[in-house]
């Protein structure tokens, strides 16, 4: 079993091979009972946004990892990627401001990949 703080590594490189832009990780851990930590990028084409799910999915399955929920895949605006512990959100540009989910869980603090969970 992957443990999260590889989990988090391998979404994060996923996102950023397909040119993800402002990815950001928030420890959720006390925050929210959703996930444990969110991962957070936009794009700038539908075709980008979905190009990122995919791969942030396919790279959780190689790794092992269920993942429990892809929604938003057809619309391509906001698609969330459910791997259990971490939760991505992959945003159109346009939404990823409207929702400013960055603000909506300001108390959550930034994680640095490459730290210890």
């Amino acid at each position: 079993m992957t443990s999260t703080q590889s989990l988090i590594e391998i979404a994060y490189k996923a996102a950023d091979d397909k040119r993800a832009e402002d990815i950001m990780i928030l420890n959720m851990q006390g925050v929210s009972l959703l996930a444990d930590y969110f991962l957070i990028c936009h794009a700038n084409s539908d075709r980008q946004v979905q190009a990122i799910a995919k791969e942030l999915s396919e790279q959780a399955s190689l790794s092992g990892v269920n993942v429990k929920r892809l929604e938003g895949f057809d619309e391509a605006r906001w698609i969330l990627v459910d791997m259990g512990d971490v939760v991505a959100h992959v945003f159109h540009k346009d939404e990823r401001s409207f929702y400013n989910l960055e603000r909506l869980w300001g108390d959550a603090p930034l994680f640095e990949v490459g730290q210890n969970a």
